[in-house]
């Protein structure tokens, strides 16, 4: 059994089958993009939460960024390619901090993005939230931490040209307008 693996997964299964069936596995970051509906993901909830002016400031964490979009040509791209078997890729344009991600929609946005906070919290007041936020708590571990993935391997094999990250984040920002998930008066779309 490969390193890595667990005991009781999709592995397994693939490896009971008697070597009818095989098994690429598409790891994805942060899936941000347009959302379909309004039961969105966490990472869709953050920018809605920051458009909408429901965080007071911005908590220094970041986050590995890819568009959903993407994620779903992953899945493609594992099943016609022969090489994906038996394998795992990273699904992952690359990182983007939660006060770059702010900025990116108050510049890019204007006035759609009146209510994105301007001011980054400092960790220790994320910490003292903690104390009564679950929210806050669910942040504490990443407060700081500039993790870093890589893609490298989807690319070479799979040929996997993810989006840009603030393409990503903008049609993040798009889609929850075109939702009406968004308190702004301002279309996002003309920004």
């Amino acid at each position: 059994m490969e390193a890595g693996r667990r005991a009781g997964s999709a592995w397994d299964f693939v490896d009971r089958s008697g070597g009818g069936m095989e098994l690429a596995v598409i790891n994805p970051v942060g899936v941000f993009g347009p959302a379909l509906g309004p039961d969105c993901s966490v990472y869709v909830e953050v920018v809605e939460r920051l458009l909408n002016g429901k965080l007071p400031a911005i908590p220094r964490v970041t986050f590995g960024v890819v568009d959903v979009r993407d994620v779903a040509d992953l899945h493609v791209r594992a099943v016609v390619e022969p090489g994906a078997a038996g394998e795992r890729f990273l699904a992952a344009a690359g990182v983007m901090s939660l006060p770059e991600i702010a900025n990116l929609l108050r510049v890019r946005l204007g006035p759609a993005a009146r209510r994105v906070p301007t001011r980054t919290a400092s960790d220790w007041a994320i910490r003292l939230g903690a104390l009564v936020s679950p929210r806050f708590a669910t942040v504490v571990p990443d407060l700081g931490v500039a993790r870093q993935a890589s893609s490298a391997k989807t690319r070479e094999v799979l040929g996997w040209r993810p989006r840009p990250i603030e393409e990503t984040i903008l049609d993040t920002a798009a889609g929850l307008a075109g939702l009406g998930l968004l308190r702004n008066t301002t279309r996002i779309a003309d920004a």
